[in-house]
């Protein structure tokens, strides 16, 4: 069993917690603030190539972006761009038969050098499809090996450690948030089609009328 030097208080100091709570906060807002640069060109050419994707949008990552991936692929789903999640580790053990030639994947990976990400796109290449992918290096392996690339930059992480993946998280979420979003509002996306795709719970019944 490993062993911890931790330092535990008898009782916790309840200014110390919230002080430290607010900088952890305070770090993801700068992150966020910080992507309102990152919105440029690349961006622009990713939200035409799902507008103007005949298949499906596929997102892909593994670990924190795998889960990232999977909230994304959901709001995409939910805003009228069809999509699904694929884990990348799997994409190598048969899942990558899930992805026809007009369809987008948009690969996830923060350093863009994955090791399971990048082993995807020989077979990628060979499908045709588009590539796009979200890290925070423009100049990795995967955003030179993508139809287009959007960079969250180089940000700190929330954590006292700056290595677990949180600020970088929720970067890649709020990027994938902005392009759904962004294609769902260029479709000419309306409340009848949201009710459409989400009729359950209270956002389903507050549309429709009927509680399912």
């Amino acid at each position: 069993m490993v062993s911890y030097n931790l330092k535990i208080d008898k009782g916790l100091n309840k200014n110390k917690v919230i002080s430290y709570a607010k900088s952890v906060v305070n770090k993801e807002i700068d992150g966020a603030k910080k992507l309102l640069n990152c919105i440029d060109d690349n961006f622009t050419k990713a939200a035409d190539a799902i507008l103007n994707c005949k298949g499906k949008v596929i997102i892909m990552g593994i670990g924190k972006s795998g889960h990232v991936g999977k909230k994304i692929a959901a709001s995409m789903a939910s805003t009228g761009t069809p999509s699904f999640f694929v884990h990348g580790d799997e994409a190598l053990h048969g899942d990558l038969g899930m992805i026809e030639k007009d369809d987008v994947v948009i690969a996830l990976s923060n350093s863009g050098e994955t090791r399971e990400m990048l082993n995807c796109f020989p077979t990628l290449n060979r499908i045709g499809c588009k590539k796009i992918s979200i890290t925070s290096n423009s100049e990795s392996t995967m955003a030179k090996n993508s139809h287009a690339h959007v960079s969250i930059g180089k940000l700190r992480e929330a954590d006292h450690l700056n290595l677990a993946p949180t600020t970088s998280a929720t970067a890649t979420l709020i990027i994938g948030d902005a392009l759904a979003v962004t294609v769902s509002y260029l479709k000419g996306f309306k409340k009848e089609d949201f009710a459409l795709y989400h009729p359950g719970g209270s956002l389903g019944k507050n549309l429709t009328g009927k509680e399912i």
